[in-house]
Order: C-alpha cells, then sequence, then structure tokens
C-alpha cells in the first residue's frame, strides 16, 4: 500500500507541476519547438527545474544505497545509443512535433474529455501495446533460434545465432 500511495503523490505533484506550468498547453510546448520562429523558452525553463531537483533526490538516493519502497535501486547500466534508442526518439519527436504533447500532458488533459485528446491518447496506448507485442515476439522468435542451434548441433543452449553460422 505504501507504493501505491507514493505513486499516487508522484503522479499528482507532476500534474498538479504541468498544469501551474502550463506546459499542458499545446500552444507553448509548439512555442518552444518553434526555434526559428516565435520561441517561448518557458519548457526550457521547466525542464531545468525537473533536472536540478531530480539531480538533487538521485544525489541522496544514491547516498541511503536502498531504497524505502523497492526491494533494490534500479539504475541504468546502459550508455549505448542503438538503433531502437534513435528510431524510438525519433518517432517520439514526431508525435511531439505534430501534436505539441507528450504522454504526461496528454494524459493530464483527458480531464477535458476532448474527442481530438481522447483519440490520441488511445493511439498512443495502441502504440505502446503494439511495441510490447512485437518485443514479445521476437524475443520467442530469438528463444526459438536459439533451441533450434541448440538441437540440431547437440552442443546446448549457451550456443549463440552468431556462432551458430560459422
Amino acid at each position: 500500500m505504501p507504493l501505491v500511495l507514493a505513486s499516487f503523490v508522484c503522479g499528482l505533484v507532476f500534474g498538479a507541476g504541468l498544469l501551474i506550468s502550463g506546459m499542458t498547453h499545446t500552444e507553448k510546448v509548439l512555442g518552444f519547438l518553434d526555434v526559428f520562429g516565435a520561441w517561448d523558452a518557458t519548457l526550457a525553463f521547466v525542464m531545468a527545474g525537473a533536472v536540478a531537483i531530480a539531480s538533487i533526490g538521485f544525489a541522496v538516493a544514491r547516498r541511503y544505497g536502498a531504497p524505502i519502497l523497492a526491494v533494490q535501486s534500479l539504475w541504468p547500466t546502459r550508455r549505448d545509443i542503438d538503433a531502437p534508442l534513435v528510431i524510438g526518439a525519433t518517432l517520439f519527436g514526431l508525435g511531439w512535433g505534430l501534436v505539441g504533447l507528450c504522454p504526461g500532458p496528454a494524459l493530464v488533459n483527458l480531464a477535458g474529455l476532448s474527442l481530438p485528446l481522447i483519440v490520441f491518447v488511445a493511439a498512443m496506448a495502441v502504440g505502446m501495446l503494439g511495441f510490447e507485442a512485437w518485443d514479445k515476439y521476437k524475443l520467442s522468435r530469438i528463444a526459438t533460434e536459439k533451441t533450434t542451434v541448440a538441437t540440431v548441433d547437440g552442443r546446448g543452449a549457451s550456443r549463440s545465432r552468431r556462432n551458430a553460422s560459422h
């Protein structure tokens, strides 16, 4: 129950911050993205504030070591830039630039019950579910290929697909 309460409070603070800062207004976000036109820097200040506060929070969390409401800390370990990251960032940027909303503000704006916004959030959810299905399919296909290779050569499941071609 404490984790649910903490999630609720964090979501409430996030939503309130979006509303107070005006980041739920698409014209503010599109103004920020219009670098060569009527540029509106307010989103940069919101992001800078978020990074400053989050940096303090991360520093405190690293000092304590173990989290309060979880079994372990889940710090990111990857720092590489790969094709899925670039493709995902491009698609996110396209959606953000075309609509002027990212997922958080879109969810906050659902309270207005605007049909275009409902359709946007539904399409966003379908995109997320589609990715999850594709990712599961991809992982199951890799597992099947590894099993097939191990069965054919009799060496066991540890032989990779790359090594199987040699």
